[in-house]
């Protein structure tokens, strides 16, 4: 049985969070099907790579170093991932759900001819059998991921054709290092022998970044606001508790359709997955689209009028009240004991 492919992006010499994230994954998905982890990493200077990638469990990487790839672009980092899943033929191949992402992974299906399923939140291993061709189907990656706007969680499978491809969101897998001192094997990658020169057509000439103005997935604290809070005014109260505990606000999908906050903030399946060491939960029901994206926080608070809300169920502590009395009160007494 063939090997598992985790693409990682690498930025000034630092491969990304969620390529960490899936490595982890990768190398417990290849423990199931007893085959080897294998990572591909492109650009320049990749010469610190191997060291951060290894403790994962990754048994082979891929570098395909060469100063014309320091900075991604669509042609030559597509057919050089094509190049090498043509060789290798590995059985799973997955991508982080990222802007390179998700312009690169569709390109390397459509040029294998294969299937893709975006933005998947969990991945499994599991059988299907075809009662109408009388198939059975070992082995298969299960890709998981909400439809219909979050409404229902669909499982979907590629047994026709490898690799099976899927990108994957950010934060919603577990990053953890399997061993310090766990060692693999570098493949140094020909780049020419993939990638022509009418390839590298588009050139850039001059780039600008700047950091993420909301980042509440690296916060230790969230206070977040659902459509109970009531409106936009009524979340200043939580950036205020937030800016007092040194953390950052979240929002419910509800509250962000009804513009009380921006996109950026939106924690669930259709928004980020955060782990933070407290959540607390303003005016959120709970419903499964939004639990999916902090059920895994250290402690939860809830702070809901409705006693029944499902949120409660999951919180660590459940308040049952208006946010607009209770938040007061909090920062009141925070304020009055804190030193």
């Amino acid at each position: 049985m063939n090997n598992i492919f985790i693409y990682c992006e690498v930025e000034e010499g630092l491969v990304a969070e969620v390529s960490l994230e899936l490595l982890t994954k990768g190398r417990s998905l290849a423990n199931q099907l007893g085959c080897k982890l294998e990572a591909i990493a492109i650009g320049t200077r990749l010469e610190k790579v191997p060291d951060q990638v290894f403790p994962y469990g990754v048994d082979v990487i891929h570098i395909a170093d060469d100063t014309r790839l320091s900075i991604y672009t669509t042609l030559p980092h597509a057919a050089l991932v094509t190049g090498i899943f043509r060789k290798e033929e590995p059985q799973i191949g997955l991508f982080g759900a990222s802007f390179v992402g998700r312009d690169l992974a569709p390109r390397v299906a459509s040029a294998l001819k294969c299937g893709l399923t975006a933005d998947c939140t969990q991945l499994e291993i599991g059988d299907h059998y075809e009662k109408k061709t009388d198939t059975d189907y070992k082995n298969l990656l299960y890709q998981i991921r909400p439809a219909f706007g979050g409404n229902i969680i669909a499982t979907i499978i590629n047994p026709e054709t490898k690799p099976q491809l899927a990108t994957v969101r950010e934060g919603v897998m577990k990053k953890e290092i399997l061993s310090l001192s766990h060692k693999g094997k570098i493949k140094q990658v020909a780049v020419n022998d993939f990638v022509s020169p009418t390839d590298f057509a588009v050139e850039i000439i001059e780039r600008h970044m700047e950091p993420r103005k909301v980042n509440i997935k690296a916060a230790p604290i969230v206070v977040a606001g659902g459509y109970g809070v009531g409106s936009k005014e009524n979340f200043e109260l939580l950036f205020e508790l937030a800016n007092l505990l040194g953390g950052e606000v979240g929002a419910s999908r509800a509250a962000v359709d009804a513009g009380f906050v921006e996109h950026d903030r939106q924690v669930g399946q259709t928004g980020i997955t955060v782990r933070p060491k407290l959540y607390i939960a303003c005016g959120i029901s709970g419903q499964i689209q939004h639990r999916a994206g902090m059920e895994e926080s250290a402690m939860i608070i809830s702070i809901n009028n409705d006693p029944h809300a499902p949120i409660h169920s999951i919180a660590d502590y459940a308040i049952v009240g208006e946010v607009s009395d209770v938040v007061p009160k909090i920062i009141r007494y925070y304020k009055k004991n804190s030193k």
